[in-house]
């Protein structure tokens, strides 16, 4: 397996020397999750973090009427999991399923406590992953609370300009709150302006 796109995601934010680098490859795993399998399900304990290296994953609830609540998409070059659940060992709330054949590199608990205790440098890394995880989050909050359904739906197009070409439009109408017939309303209001 090659693991220069997730070296190159590390180094976004810290250098290593060969001797790390090698110690952190030797604690991860390789998992393939074919199209419409689960990484997770509600109810389940997340173990794992997880950089994807091929693929689209998604994280979703369904609420007591049946419908899906994405919460987020992940795609190549991504950390995906449920933090919560894999920090406090506690019960998922989420689902996270493949959108495509997808492929992850994942470290469990244990074996971040050993990279953290051996290369002092990767609590730096995950703290900044983990920042800017927070910072999304509460922007995305915010535009839910004060962005038109438009602006937020121009907003998500901007950002991952990918993943609207590989989403269903029911996926992106879920993702942004919308149902998929409002989504078409928007979008045809969009072309003809």
């Amino acid at each position: 397996m090659n693991f220069d796109l997730l070296l190159q995601n590390v180094a976004k934010h810290i250098q290593l020397d060969k001797t790390e680098s090698d110690f952190f490859i030797s604690l991860l795993e390789i998992k393939t999750i074919k199209r419409k399998d689960y990484l997770l399900q509600q109810g389940d304990i997340c173990t794992t973090e997880n950089f994807i290296i091929k693929g689209c994953l998604r994280a979703y609830t369904i609420d007591e009427n049946g419908v899906e609540h994405v919460i987020l998409f992940g795609i190549e070059d991504w950390w995906v999991g449920d933090l919560y659940s894999f920090l406090m060992e506690t019960p998922t709330n989420f689902f996270i399923d493949a959108l495509e054949d997808t492929e992850i590199i994942q470290i469990t608990k244990d074996k971040l406590a050993r990279l953290y205790e051996r290369v002092p440098k990767f609590e730096k890394f995950f703290r900044l992953i983990l920042q800017n995880a927070f910072i999304a989050q509460q922007n995305r909050i915010n535009q839910n609370l004060s962005f038109t359904a438009e602006q937020r739906y121009l907003d998500f197009v901007n950002k991952y300009p990918q993943l609207e070409q590989r989403l269903s439009q029911k996926q992106v109408a879920s993702y942004l709150g919308f149902t998929p017939v409002f989504l078409s309303m928007i979008r045809r209001k969009l072309t003809q302006k």
